[in-house]
């Protein structure tokens, strides 16, 4: 499966997206709102632990773009809040956008604390206790800037994805859920990649390379939009029991 794989990454781009959103469905289908919540804060963690994990992915008539698997995991999210909003409403949405902000700040505090840490220097653990925390720096070494516009990206731009879900439902009367999923998740993602292009990227690189970057990375977001379609319209058709 592995070398299978490994000569077929966009097929495997595919199916880790299909298996994502498949996760977040379950995760609503068992716990409901909860669920949802729940899927926020693990594609949090998920987009945190592989964002540092760069992949080439081959697109139709583009070719190979270079992206962060942290990207595909993160874009789950938006699906999550959007269902959130279709069937329990805004403020049920506003409060996993900001469960979620909260939880990126505890990750951060949290393992920049743990970073503090030497590694152990007992004879019969060094050398792993060693690789480890190397590894551990390689992934985790929190920057200022990487962490300021990390947060403010995430949260405009969930804050404004909810917003104007909401604001083409009421001005669709509820209809045309496939126009308010897309339209406000691609905006919203626009918002999200011009703000971490330009507080993270702009300074480190120059302003066409940060703007070049974040344009890659969004038209994969694009795509990974409207695949979550079908699966919207799958979780919107079900009836949840809630304890």
């Amino acid at each position: 499966m592995v070398t299978y794989f490994a000569d077929h990454q966009t097929l495997l781009w595919l199916l880790t997206i299909a298996i994502d959103l498949g996760f977040a469905l379950l995760l609503y289908r068992l716990f409901g709102r909860y669920g949802l919540m729940a899927s926020v804060i693990l594609g949090i963690l998920l987009a945190n632990l592989q964002g540092p994990k760069l992949t080439l992915i081959w697109l139709p008539f583009i070719g190979e773009l270079q992206t962060s698997l942290g990207v595909i995991l993160y874009s789950g999210i938006y699906f999550a809040t959007d269902l959130l909003s279709e069937k329990y409403g805004k403020r049920q949405a506003n409060l996993a956008v900001q469960l979620g902000f909260v939880t990126s700040i505890i990750i951060v505090v949290m393992i920049s604390i743990s970073m503090m840490f030497l590694p152990s220097s007992d004879p019969e653990t060094a050398v792993f206790a060693l690789e480890v925390h190397t590894a551990f720096n390689t992934l985790f070494s929190f920057t200022p800037r990487f962490v300021f516009g990390s947060l403010l990206a995430y949260y405009i731009s969930q804050s404004f994805d909810v917003w104007l879900f909401h604001f083409i439902k009421l001005r669709t009367d509820g209809k045309h859920l496939w126009l308010r999923n897309n339209l406000s998740t691609m905006a919203s993602q626009a918002i999200d990649t011009l703000i971490y292009a330009l507080v993270v990227w702009w300074g480190i690189v120059d302003l066409q390379t940060a703007l070049m970057l974040g344009l890659a990375k969004y038209l994969i977001k694009v795509i990974i939009a409207l695949i979550d379609t079908p699966f919207i319209y799958l979780g919107r058709s079900w009836r949840v029991t809630e304890n």
